[in-house]
């Protein structure tokens, strides 16, 4: 009877212990932090190991989180990923593939709408490309908001000691207007301000302040830094952390030239490197400032129940394929850090290879809420990879790039773009070749990592493209508001020139 006693002690013990485990799961997670680097390419962080590259608060988010290595951006354009993410639909659902579209309000419901709905407090810091124009401005869900605007005022407000004129610093920022060198800050130049009073200083301080105003209650925030964002901003203590000749410069390769746009034919070597060596120091910037968001977080007693993600918009051509910026369907710019850090508990499993894209974030965080899906959400939830070793991902990613009629999916194994080739390229990045036509392009990922050669007009590679010209037009056809039965009578040559059209209300060229 005795014996009976104990082991029944023993199996209650044990019952509460597993209890007790399973309470302090994801589903205790009341808080969300989402902090968002600008142009922040994947291969641009320690923890995805880069060894130049000093992130030291990333990395420390990786080392208790979980990192994404195959985290793909649904648009390499800032406004269209960000509402993307936001809202977790394709930019073509949400209206919004163009650099300046306005983030239509009606037809679109943020998280920040969504939960705030629920109970929780919404805020916003530092850079969101909504691009509202209308009055009132729509407020999309957010119950605070601090833009840059908010910062250039408090700025006018501080006594700032004056910078030496004997200190180089950064000239006005006039992208295409200067030569690419003085835009992209070859010359590795700091803004004129000391580190108290740059903008990732203000951002960092405004969001630590909506963490203490919200710590006793369910709270959402998005924090979106500027960095490092052209001209790779960084303050005066932070000149010379990188040498120019220590930065790894791509070669690219010869398939590369027929697209290289004309305002990157002049740049040197010299000034290539410099331009990589000012990158590598905003992110250094940048990080700092993530790592006081991090601290507030622990001071606070707020990493038990916080959910902490940290995200690019897009990643960044450093160099590769011969240029520096966005905008095409390459991995270094349409890939991006990727991190969840669920509470303070610790895995054992820190990166994951599975195949994920952004439209993915927003369901992944409702779920670890325990809250509803959204209703017209068309990602899906990734918590299964952050609680499941070795769980497969997403069959296929989607992105879309359509100021220059383009669109990309990819299996991991095999990526193929295809583009209308109507314009020479847009934003400025003329190659000054004229209009390409139609291209179909096809890498193979595993044995051509770098995207050198391109495979769709190679023998014995037909089957491979169709399936996944196939997939895209499927992935339109699910999700696209202007799908309909007519559209299914089209070519598929047709079906893609029509959903790589951009649906942005108003689009035309040099409109919006």
């Amino acid at each position: 009877m005795i014996r009976v006693s104990f082991l029944s002690l023993i199996l209650t013990l044990a019952f509460f212990i597993v209890s007790c485990d399973r309470s302090s799961s994801v589903t205790e997670i009341t808080n969300v932090i989402v902090i968002v680097g600008d142009d922040h390419a994947a291969n641009a962080v320690g923890c995805y190991g880069n060894e130049i590259i000093r992130t030291p608060n990333i990395d420390r988010l990786a080392s208790s989180g979980i990192r994404f290595e195959n985290a793909y951006s649904n648009a390499p354009v800032c406004s269209a990923s960000r509402q993307s993410i936001l809202t977790g639909k394709y930019p073509h659902a949400t209206g919004v593939t163009l650099l300046t579209t306005p983030f239509p309000d009606e037809g679109n419901i943020t998280i920040a709408e969504y939960l705030r709905d629920r109970g929780y407090e919404t805020g916003v810091v530092g850079k969101t490309h909504f691009n509202n124009r209308t009055h009132p401005l729509p407020d999309h869900g957010f119950g605070s908001s601090m833009s840059h605007s908010g910062y250039r005022d408090w700025l006018l407000q501080q006594d700032m000691e004056p910078i030496p004129d004997s200190i180089s610093v950064l000239p006005k920022w006039r992208p295409f207007r200067d030569s690419a060198r003085i835009w992209l800050n070859a010359d590795v130049l700091p803004s004129a301000v000391r580190q108290e009073y740059g903008s990732a200083a203000f951002d960092a301080m405004k969001a630590i302040e909506f963490l203490e105003n919200n710590r006793d209650t369910n709270f959402f925030l998005w924090v979106g830094f500027h960095e490092p964002h052209s001209p790779f901003n960084f303050p005066l203590e932070y000149a010379g952390r990188y040498d120019p000749a220590d930065m790894p410069l791509p070669e690219g390769s010869p398939e590369d030239d027929r697209f290289v746009p004309e305002i990157f034919r002049g740049l040197s070597e010299a000034d290539k490197r410099g331009i990589i060596a000012s990158y590598y120091t905003s992110v250094e910037y940048l990080d700092h400032y993530v790592g006081e968001i991090l601290d507030a977080v622990d001071e606070l007693g707020l990493d038990e129940n916080t959910l902490v993600v940290y995200m690019g918009d897009q990643g960044y051509l450093l160099g590769d394929h011969k240029r520096f910026e966005k905008h095409t369907m390459w991995d270094p710019a349409i890939k991006a850090p990727l991190i969840f850090r669920v509470g303070n508990k610790k895995t054992k499993k820190q990166k994951n290879d599975a195949l994920v894209q952004f439209i993915d974030v927003v369901p992944t965080i409702l779920d670890i809420l325990d809250q509803p899906p959204m209703p017209d959400v068309q990602g899906k939830s990734m918590r299964y990879l952050l609680e499941t070793r070795n769980a497969r991902g997403n069959d296929y990613v989607f992105a879309e790039f359509l100021e220059d009629n383009k669109a990309m999916v990819t299996d991991g194994k095999y990526k193929y773009v295809y583009t209308t080739g109507k314009y020479d390229l847009g934003q400025g990045y003329a190659t000054g070749e004229g209009p390409s036509g139609v291209l179909h392009k096809l890498y193979d990922l595993q044995n051509d990592p770098g995207e050198t050669v391109n495979l769709a007009e190679v023998p014995g590679y037909e089957t491979i493209m169709e399936s996944l010209q196939a997939e895209m037009i499927a992935i339109f056809m699910d999700t696209h508001p202007a799908a309909g039965e007519w559209v299914d009578t089209l070519s598929t040559g047709q079906k893609l020139d029509f959903f790589c059209e951009p649906p942005d209300e108003g689009a035309k060229r040099g409109v919006e």
